[in-house]
C-alpha cells in the first residue's frame, strides 16, 4: 500500500481521536477549574492541546495494529509528549510577571527559576537530544536544535485569539511541505493535522484554549518537519525567520502588527464570530 493512501486513514483516524478526547476532556478541565481569562476577560477551559499527544499516542497504536508503524515516529511522540507537559506546567503553575525569551532568563540569571524558564530550558534540551538523534554533523546538529527550539515557542506567540495557532501552524506546515517539494513525512503530518483540524472548531469559538500544553507541540512539530525534510539552504532561512520574529515580538506587538494590515486582519478573523472578535 502506498503510504500517501495510509497517511489519509491516519488523517481521519486523527480527527476521530481527537473529537472523542475532547468530548471528555474539556468537561473534565472545567470541573476541575482549570481555565484562564482570555482576551475577552471570559474565563474558559486552557490546555486543551494536552489532547494532541494522546491523540498522537493512539492513532499511533492504530497504525501499528496495521503494520505501518515506523520506529523513528517514536522520537517524534516522545517529542509531543514532552513539550506538551512542559507547556501544561507552565499553564497550570505559570505566573505572569517574567514575559518572553528576555523576561524569564533575565529571571534565571539572577538566581530564579520561572515555569517559563523550565520550559525554555526543558525544550532546548529536548531539541538537542531529536537534533543529536537525528545524527549529522555538528554543525547540522546545531542548527536543527536552534530550529526546534524556536520553533516550539513560535505558536506561542500566535495563540493569543481564537483560531489564531491553528491557521498559523497549517500556513507554516504548507510553506514547509511546498519548500520540501512533498518529500515530507506524511504519516506524522497527516495523524497531527487531523486532530488539530477537529480541535479548530472549539478553538475558533472560544470554547477553549489550546494553552501551552498544544502551541509548543504544534510548534515543535513544525520545527521536526522542518529539520527532516528541508535542505540547509532553506533551514537557515528558516531559522534567519525565527529568529527573526522572535526579536520583533520582544519589542513589537503581534496583534497590533495583524490588526494594522487588511489582509492579515481578514485572515485571522475569518471564522470567527463578532462575539469572539
Amino acid at each position: 500500500m502506498n503510504i500517501l493512501p495510509m497517511a489519509l486513514i491516519a488523517f481521519f483516524a486523527g480527527i476521530l481521536v481527537e473529537a472523542l478526547i475532547l468530548f471528555f476532556l474539556i468537561d473534565m478541565l472545567r470541573e476541575t477549574k482549570a481555565v484562564r481569562k482570555n482576551y475577552l476577560n471570559i474565563d474558559i477551559p486552557v490546555s486543551a492541546g494536552i489532547s494532541f499527544p494522546f491523540a498522537l499516542i493512539i492513532v499511533f497504536t492504530l497504525i501499528d495494529l496495521s503494520g505501518w508503524y515506523d520506529i523513528s515516529y517514536h522520537l517524534f511522540v516522545l517529542a509531543a509528549v514532552t513539550m506538551s507537559f512542559l507547556g501544561f506546567i507552565d499553564d497550570m503553575l505559570g505566573q505572569r510577571d517574567a514575559l518572553g525569551f528576555k523576561g524569564h532568563f533575565s529571571a534565571l540569571f539572577k538566581g530564579r527559576l520561572t515555569t517559563g524558564g523550565l520550559k525554555a530550558l526543558g525544550g532546548g534540551l529536548l531539541a538537542f537530544f531529536i537534533a543529536f538523534s537525528l545524527e549529522g554533523s555538528w554543525p547540522e546538529i546545531l542548527l536543527n536544535t536552534f530550529i526546534i527550539a524556536l520553533s516550539a515557542n513560535l505558536m506561542n506567540l500566535f495563540d493569543l485569539r481564537p483560531g489564531r495557532a491553528v491557521k498559523a501552524y497549517f500556513l507554516f506546515l504548507l510553506v514547509i511541505i511546498v519548500i520540501a517539494g512533498g518529500r515530507v513525512e506524511w504519516m506524522l503530518i497527516a495523524a497531527l493535522s487531523g486532530a488539530v483540524l477537529y480541535y479548530f472548531r472549539d478553538d475558533l469559538k472560544a470554547n477553549v484554549m489550546m494553552g501551552d500544553a498544544g502551541s509548543n507541540v504544534l510548534g515543535m512539530a513544525l520545527g521536526y518537519f522542518s529539520v527532516v525534510s528541508l535542505s540547509w539552504p532553506a533551514r537557515l532561512g528558516v531559522l534567519a525567520f525565527l529568529v527573526g520574529i522572535h526579536l520583533y515580538t520582544e519589542k513589537y506587538s503581534l496583534t497590533t502588527t495583524i490588526n494594522n494590515n487588511k489582509l492579515l486582519k481578514r485572515l485571522d478573523e475569518l471564522g470567527r464570530s463578532r462575539q469572539n472578535g
